[in-house]
């Protein structure tokens, strides 16, 4: 998720875990330890593009960094707040649980996360929400700005954490109905169109979650099509993007590209534009996909000239976005197919 979602649901976990008086250094310390994971995101300074694609949402956000993490921020939490009645164990279990929820959360998205590093390189996603959903983030927000503006024993801050919490579950479940619901209709199409699935994954589309992208691979290529939960039509219109992987040949034994096919999880396509060799990780989505079905990945990599490719998997997300096009996608959010 995005830091500030991290940051205000780790200031409502401190509020709740320590008893009342301590509650508004508890909420800092709680949004410190939600952040901590995210200093990955340096690596970009250094690295190359993609060694720091696999960095970042890599160790940082494995269970041994947690491991490791917590011990010394209780150490530090015990040995500023001396004197006091909070037991190390209990400064321990609280940084545990701030942590694991960051990694539940990053779970969550579709990047990726290699939660076993480093002795296991696989990474994993629930894709479940978008990176940055403002209605996924929007209780908690509110819920941050109270804590801060109320007295800290004033007993209204208990309740405020408590309705962030049931709206980020009830989101949350939501988010997983929703997706079974998306998968299952992809299943009668792939029957009735007697498609051969080695792989499919279904995610979010941006900042909602009730139109989802779903990539459906096969030995050649991909079928991806976008689906809203509120679409009458039983069947949906799907495009097919051919993997075209023998364009990489010349350029196969490269480490970079190595890193690239790794990061993708194996959903990636090789095409040429304007003589230039391109990457496209499809797991992203495609500039404006649901109304131009042809448009490229927003993940797109130039392999033929590797420079200036930093935040390369932000490139993209919101290119071509207007008024115009907003319009379109909250009518297709809401289930029109007809743009005309």
């Amino acid at each position: 998720m995005d830091t500030l979602t991290h940051v205000a649901l780790g200031a409502c976990i401190g509020e709740v875990f320590f008893e009342k008086g301590f509650g508004k250094k508890a909420m800092w310390w709680g949004a410190m330890a939600q952040s901590i994971a995210d200093i990955d995101f340096i690596a970009f300074l250094w690295m190359d593009t993609p060694s720091a694609l696999l960095a970042h949402r890599g160790f940082t956000h494995s269970i041994l960094f947690l491991l490791l993490m917590a011990p010394a921020f209780a150490l530090l939490a015990e040995k500023v707040h001396r004197p006091h009645n909070i037991r190390f164990v209990q400064w321990l279990f609280f940084f545990q649980i701030e942590m694991a929820a960051h990694i539940l959360l990053d779970l969550c998205n579709n990047y990726g996360m290699g939660i076993f590093e480093p002795f296991i390189h696989d990474r994993y996603a629930f894709n479940l929400l978008y990176v940055a959903d403002p209605l996924f983030s929007l209780m908690p927000g509110l819920a941050f700005v109270m804590l801060i503006i109320k007295n800290r024993y004033d007993l209204k801050r208990l309740i405020w954490v408590r309705w962030t919490f049931y709206a980020v579950t009830i989101y949350i479940v939501a988010a997983i109905l929703i997706k079974i619901n998306t998968e299952n209709a992809a299943k009668s199409e792939i029957k009735s169109n007697s498609w051969i699935i080695k792989d499919k994954i279904s995610t979010p589309a941006p900042f909602q979650i009730f139109l989802w992208y779903q990539v459906l691979q096969t030995k050649n290529g991909y079928w991806v099509s976008y689906r809203s939960v509120f679409d009458q039509s039983k069947t949906q219109t799907w495009n097919f993007h051919p993997r075209a992987e023998r364009l990489l040949d010349n350029v196969a034994d490269h480490e970079n590209l190595q890193r690239l096919i790794r990061f993708s999880g194996g959903y990636y396509q090789a095409n040429i534009i304007h003589d230039s060799l391109f990457f496209s990780d499809l797991r992203f989505g495609q500039v404006l996909g649901w109304h131009y079905p042809n448009n490229p990945f927003v993940f797109h990599y130039l392999l033929s000239h590797p420079i200036d490719q930093k935040l390369v998997v932000q490139r993209g997300r919101l290119q071509s976005w207007n008024l115009s096009e907003l319009k379109i996608y909250f009518n297709r959010v809401f289930g029109k197919t007809d743009f005309r």
